[in-house]
This record gives C-alpha cells, sequence and structure tokens, in this order.
C-alpha cells in the first residue's frame, strides 16, 4: 500500500485585509497511489469571527485549460476569478487544480471533501459542487456517485454517463431523485454539444428525477460559464437545497 500524499495550498481570500495569505499544508492517508492535490481555499466574511456558526461549502471544477501546477490558472473563471475580483460569497469555496493531463478523479475529490469537512466548520447538510466543461464532466460524475452527500449539483457545458443513473439503486437511488440539479449549456457549442447536458437531464426525468433544470442559451458556444457564475441567481438557488 503506497501512501497517498496530499498537499493543500490554502488561499484565504476575502477577510478584512486585502491581500491574500497562502500556507501550505499537507495529511497522509493509505491509498494505492500517490496523487498530490491542491486548491484555493475562499473563507467567507465572519467565519473567523463567528465560530459557533457552520458555513455551506461549494466546490469548483476548473476546465481541461487550467490543469497543471500553477493555482494562478485556477483564477481564470467561475467563483475564483470572481472572488479575486472582490466578490463575497456565503460559501466555503474550494477550488481544485487538476494536474497536467489528467481528469478529474472522483476517489482523489472525495477525500478532499472528507478533509474539507473535518477541517472547517462546513454543514454537511449544505455542499454544493459546480464545474465548466471538464468540470462540467466531473460534476456530474462526483455528484451522482456521491448524491448522498451533495445537497445540488451545477454542471455547466459537460456531460456524463447516463448509465451511472440508471445503475443507482436503493437509498443512492432515492438520494439521486432528490439531488438538486441545474445544468447549463450553450446551444451552439462546438466542443461539448449541448446534447450531452439533455443526455443527463433526460435520463435523470426517465429515473424519476422530480425537477432536473436545464438552462440553454441560444447564441452561446462553449463559454456558458461566464453567463452562469455572473448570476446571483445560481447561488440563491444552491443555498435552496439542503440535505436532510
Amino acid at each position: 500500500m503506497i501512501r497517498f500524499s496530499l498537499v493543500l495550498l490554502l488561499a484565504y481570500q476575502g477577510f478584512s485585509f486585502g491581500a491574500s495569505v497562502q500556507t501550505q499544508e499537507s495529511i497522509t492517508v493509505q491509498k494505492t497511489r500517490e496523487y498530490k492535490a491542491r486548491f484555493l481555499l475562499y473563507l467567507p466574511e465572519g467565519y473567523r469571527d463567528k465560530l459557533d456558526i457552520k458555513w455551506p461549502l461549494l466546490i469548483f471544477l476548473h476546465g481541461a485549460g487550467e490543469r497543471g501546477d500553477d493555482l494562478n490558472k485556477v483564477k481564470v473563471h467561475g467563483p475564483p476569478k470572481l472572488i479575486e475580483k472582490g466578490k463575497k460569497f456565503p460559501f466555503v469555496v474550494i477550488s481544485p487544480q487538476c494536474p497536467k493531463g489528467k481528469k478529474w478523479d472522483d476517489e482523489v475529490l472525495s477525500e478532499l471533501l472528507d478533509y474539507a469537512c473535518k477541517k472547517y466548520r462546513v454543514d454537511t447538510s449544505r455542499l454544493y459542487l459546480t464545474g465548466l466543461s471538464m468540470g462540467g464532466y466531473g460534476s456530474w460524475s462526483l455528484g451522482i456517485a456521491l448524491c448522498d452527500r451533495f445537497a445540488a449539483i451545477a454542471p455547466i457545458c459537460g456531460g456524463g454517463s447516463f448509465i451511472d443513473v440508471y445503475n443507482a439503486s436503493g437509498a443512492k437511488g432515492k438520494a439521486l431523485r432528490s439531488l438538486g440539479v441545474w445544468a447549463f449549456h450553450g446551444a451552439k457549442d462546438t466542443v461539448v454539444p449541448v446534447g450531452e447536458s439533455k443526455k443527463m437531464v433526460d435520463a435523470l426525468r426517465k429515473f424519476g428525477h422530480s425537477a432536473p433544470k436545464l438552462t440553454i442559451y441560444p447564441n452561446a458556444r462553449h463559454d456558458s460559464w461566464t453567463t452562469t457564475y455572473d448570476n446571483a441567481e445560481l447561488y440563491r438557488w444552491l443555498l435552496e437545497h439542503q440535505r436532510k
């Protein structure tokens, strides 16, 4: 059994002081391979002062173009970009970076989620997941795999395996049917066809999910994420969902 080292590069943002303060931490767990994961961490305003409050957690998965070992690349889109511009979120936001040449790994992300829930004051009934392009695929995959833990997911211009939907049974099937799902896609996307999102939402409806949402932007190409993440309604919708 090879020791699995999870190295965490944390970017603390959004406090009363201006500049981000970055520190490194590491944890070691037992896994079958060695893997290093780095991520940006945003702690909401009041986190350090209101010690009796547990906060919602939002995990953001970037696209293929932001892979590597430079965390600044993760800040070019989505919530990390907005945070850099000064936007304040009512979530703990974790934005991991996928290594160069790799794809999002459910096992690694699951370990990261476990760590975050233990390390930070997180409300485990309000765990949310979103991502774009390759991160949209990752959101579908991890969201279905951990549908009993996430309250809601918002995959953007991604896709997944509808077989994973139909394979959910028993308690997991019940959890999947109650998972909040809001997918987004551009109708003119030539990188990831809009049919990828339609396929997943259709599978959920056939599986008995009562209300999966799909927003299709008629004039958008692959970048359907800028409009989505700029819309405050997305974050309000996420916060409406809670695991019992």
